[in-house]
């Protein structure tokens, strides 16, 4: 497929779209932003229905705060801003204000990931799918691409409880699967029993990259899309694991507590198999063009494949000592 037929999006915009959807289906979805409502694509939303928009300035607490409200007085909000700010700033308020009653608060975190580029450190949440994962209650969903972004927005508003949607600056290709997305259901968008490769968000679309590369070494990947991190579907990462003997996890953000860590917290449990996480380790981003950025923590697509290779060969070692 030739680069002009790829249609590409941004995830922010998946989400945009489905805001002025629900807010066509659903008076009760009401919209706040964070000084940043044209950045989460949510000026779409306050241009149509202006009633039901409300911008908090640079004040992410006080907009948890009210969007809790507005979730007991029963509507159905959906608060929007960075992903650094959504979790950094207003952590303390989304864990007692929202999850801690289990209240259906949808926080949408934009800007997720290094593939921010030019915006630097200060502004690339590496953190929050973490800080989100361990917060009893919380679903996170990291879209893959726009039409995902789309359908994880809509279903948010039937998960009883708070939903934490990660979601990205930079264009990227639209994904097609026969699988129908589903929150908490992992696609499998690849076959393939000599290695798994799960990743989430702008990461999967390199992981399909990197398994085409190590197709041409005749080496079999399995590519699993896990766009939703929590509640992770252990059955399909167990399954993977059992029938190609080992796991490489690719996301955009720390190694530390992230999508990554789920996968790993559930095979150590159920089926220990070789593993790699790749993401990034203890540091911080830094301000650049996206691509530059992702050859620099390698992240790349040939990054994947070659340390692909690596866990095969750990793989193969291992089968030779038993």
């Amino acid at each position: 497929m030739t680069e002009e037929k790829i249609r590409k999006e941004a995830t922010r915009d998946g989400f945009g779209k489905a805001l002025l959807d629900l807010g066509e289906e659903n008076k009760d979805v009401v919209v706040l932003s964070a000084d940043l409502t044209e950045s989460v694509r949510a000026h779409w939303f306050r241009e149509k229905f202006p009633e039901r928009f409300v911008t908090h300035g640079v004040a992410e607490q006080d907009m948890i705060c009210a969007a809790a409200g507005m979730a007991l007085a029963g509507k159905i909000p959906f608060a929007c801003t960075f992903g650094a700010f959504a979790s950094g700033r207003a952590w303390d308020q989304v864990r007692i204000s929202v999850a801690y009653m289990d209240l259906n608060v949808n926080i949408a975190g934009s800007h997720g990931g290094i593939s921010v580029g030019g915006d630097g450190a200060t502004h690339q949440a590496l953190e929050e799918i973490a800080l989100m994962r361990i917060i009893p209650h919380m679903t996170v969903v990291v879209p893959a691409d726009a039409e995902e972004a789309y359908l994880a927005t809509k279903q948010a508003t039937e998960i009883p409880g708070p939903v934490y949607l990660r979601l990205g600056r930079e264009k990227v290709p639209v994904l097609r699967s026969e699988t129908p997305f589903k929150i908490g259901k992992a696609i499998t968008l690849t076959e393939g029993n000599d290695i798994t490769i799960v990743a989430c968000g702008h990461m999967v679309c390199k992981a399909l990259e990197a398994a085409y590369q190590l197709k041409n070494k005749n080496i079999q990947a399995r590519v699993i899309n896990l766009h939703t991190p929590k509640p992770i579907d252990a059955e399909t990462i167990i399954k993977a694991a059992t029938e190609t003997g080992a796991v490489l996890t690719v996301e955009e953000h720390t190694v530390f507590g992230g999508m990554g860590s789920a996968v790993a917290e559930t095979l150590a449990e159920a089926y220990p198999v070789p593993m790699k996480l790749m993401g990034m380790r203890d540091t911080f981003g830094v301000s650049g063009d996206p691509a530059k950025l992702y050859e620099h923590f390698g992240l790349t697509e040939e990054d994947i494949a070659r340390e692909a290779e690596i866990l095969i060969a750990r793989k193969t070692q291992k089968s030779c000592k038993l």
